[in-house]
């Protein structure tokens, strides 16, 4: 009897994948995918070892104003005052532990991933000379703030063509000690904000002529120049401490690049490559180098997700035919690094918090008097990070 049912079992296991398998094939095929990805060659992630060696430095955060804001996805401060941008589209200033709204530059409704491109999503933040805030907003563009009336004037809109286009994901800003200008990334020319996962995903550079780039706007003569164009997901931006270079994340690819007026594209334009993770906002350490946020991390030893899908095109568009951008984003592990570079780039130390406990989704690290403040593209805080005790 034990054969017979045995073989019935495996008859109707068999019809049943079967079934399942047909059918699945079909719809797959069928199936819009909505991004047409390209393979991206990366290297074999570096070895945490080292000033890397992962630790749980970045649980001794504290988080700050939890449940009081959404979002904060990059942190400026006016002596002791602190700003934010948060996902409901809000201009935060934080005075003496008090939250108060500032500004907006979209209007309502928020909420929602759909209501992003109206209620507009504020990213990097950055004070100018006069304490004015600039703000690189994805879906509006570059806009001015002023912390005091929270008046807000548009710079460059997303609306204006550059150069035959128009900017469809303003990601982050940097401003020269004069204000007279400001660096600014565009990350992409096809997908907007809410749609990042795609972008990273789809790996390319949009082979379009301008976008994604590296942008400047001059404050005096308005004029907005394309620097650098065809970059895989232009993320944080950071002028040296001498403002005589700058330096622009290039997410998808793990790397960081340098733009010097003048320098002729080639080789010389790398600054650091293969990264642990994939850099997200970068800002100056007290020591003359760099913070590096990383939006994710490629383990090494370990398995990376990303890695592992860097050439399977196929791969990439079956999961989002069949997934959505939320459910993928589920694969990712929940990881926060961060770290420091030397002011040539080399790694002087790093903070770990495997698994997000208490700090996730670590967008930025800005430091100011002796602490780390970190913003985050969704966590409900604010973490800071006391840097005498890690």
């Amino acid at each position: 009897g034990s054969t017979y049912s045995s073989k019935v079992f495996r008859v109707t296991f068999l019809t049943l994948a079967v079934s399942v398998a047909v059918p699945l094939l079909g719809v797959t095929l069928l199936l819009d995918c909505p991004i047409d990805p390209q393979p991206i060659s990366l290297k074999e992630p570096p070895l945490l070892t080292g000033v890397l060696e992962p630790n749980t430095k970045l649980r001794k955060a504290e988080r700050l104003w939890e449940n009081q804001l959404v979002g904060p996805e990059s942190i400026v401060n006016i002596g002791d005052v602190l700003f934010t941008g948060t996902a409901d589209g809000k201009i935060i200033k934080i005075e003496d532990g008090e939250i108060q709204t500032i500004a907006r530059i979209g209007h309502g409704p928020c909420g929602g991933h759909e209501d992003e491109p109206t209620c507009g999503r504020p990213l990097g933040m950055r004070v100018g000379p006069n304490n004015t805030l600039f703000v690189a907003d994805a879906y509006y563009g570059l806009c001015e703030v002023d912390p005091d009336t929270g008046e807000t004037k548009t710079l460059v809109s997303t609306k204006t063509l550059i150069e035959g286009q128009k900017l469809s994901f303003v990601n982050d800003l940097t401003v020269t000690r004069d204000g007279r200008k400001i660096y600014f990334t565009d990350s992409s020319s096809k997908w907007q904000r809410q749609d990042y996962l795609f972008l990273v995903m789809e790996g390319t550079d949009d082979g379009r002529q301008v976008s994604p780039s590296l942008l400047e706007y001059d404050t005096v003569t308005e004029e907005v120049k394309v620097l650098m164009v065809q970059l895989r997901f232009p993320n944080g931006v950071q002028l040296s401490p001498a403002e005589d270079f700058v330096l622009v994340q290039e997410t998808t690819m793990a790397r960081i690049r340098y733009y010097v007026s003048g320098l002729m594209k080639g080789g010389a334009d790398m600054f650091v490559e293969n990264m642990p993770g994939l850099p997200d906002n970068i800002r100056l350490s007290s020591s003359g180098g760099y913070w590096v946020a990383m939006a994710a991390v490629r383990p090494n030893p370990g398995f990376s997700l990303l890695d592992f899908l860097s050439e399977k095109t196929w791969i990439k568009r079956m999961l989002l035919k069949l997934l959505s951008q939320e459910t993928v984003t589920k694969f990712v592990p929940k990881y926060s690094l961060v770290v420091e570079l030397s002011e040539t780039g080399s790694y002087k130390r790093s903070f770990h918090d495997p698994n997000g406990v208490t700090v996730a989704y670590v967008s930025e690290a800005h430091e100011h008097n002796g602490h780390l403040y970190l913003g985050s593209f969704r966590s409900p805080y604010i973490g800071r990070l006391d840097l005498q005790h890690v």
